[in-house]
């Protein structure tokens, strides 16, 4: 089974810079872009004749997540499931602040969480290794599910650390990318395209933006 993990378009606060964690925040203007590309590679997929036909699409409930889905729900004609264990890391006393101010805002969170400790959890929030066990967990039963390929929307935290607890983070895929900045985690571009192959798993391309007129997809 083929699961393609998609990263939700630009939000508003993702624009503005500020730390969403599970705050509900809309798509902006070019979020809703991403999502009509990602929807429009959706539906060639839908008649690519050498891979598993996709019978299931998924999502965080989050507004960002799900205005993402809707658009590839209306371009495939899926009806669009929602699973609540694939909402972002709950960023506690972070969220809804600008990533610019939290230094000087929280600095003893902030110290400690940039400490990498995987069990700090952020006050009022979640931990990595909370985050990491939650959103392996949903990917792990969403993969046991008897579709031969399904569509995962959620956001670029959890299914980071997901991936990192399924496949380890000195994958070469994993490890080739990026930081984001403060949060330890590879980064992915939002919209972008994801493979896993089940069972295995098998990350086979990480972070694939040609879609979008970015790079292809980086391959193990």
């Amino acid at each position: 089974m083929l699961q393609y993990l998609v990263r939700h378009g630009e939000s508003v606060s993702n624009a503005a810079g500020r730390v969403q964690g599970q705050e509900d925040v809309e798509l902006s203007a070019t979020g809703k872009a991403q999502a009509d590309a990602v929807a429009a590679w959706s539906r060639a997929l839908q008649k690519t004749d050498d891979v598993p036909p996709v019978d299931e699409l998924w999502s965080s409930p989050l507004r960002r997540a799900r205005e993402t889905a809707e658009a590839i729900a209306q371009a495939t004609g899926l009806p669009l499931r929602i699973d609540d264990q694939l909402r972002e890391l709950h960023a506690g006393i972070f969220q809804g602040h600008l990533w610019a101010d939290l230094e000087a805002r929280f600095p003893e969170a902030v110290a400690l969480w940039r400490g990498g400790d995987p069990q700090y959890a952020i006050p009022g929030g979640e931990s990595r290794a909370q985050l990491a066990a939650r959103g392996r967990a949903a990917l792990e039963r969403l993969a046991a599910r008897p579709a031969r390929g399904m569509i995962v929307v959620a956001h670029g935290g959890i299914l980071t650390a997901a991936l990192g607890s399924l496949v380890g983070a000195s994958h070469p895929l994993l490890a080739a990318a990026a930081e984001r900045p403060f949060t330890k985690l590879p980064a992915l571009a939002n919209c972008s395209i994801t493979l896993v192959r089940w069972p295995g798993p098998d990350l086979v391309t990480f972070n694939d933006t040609a879609h979008l007129g970015g790079p292809s997809a980086c391959e193990a």
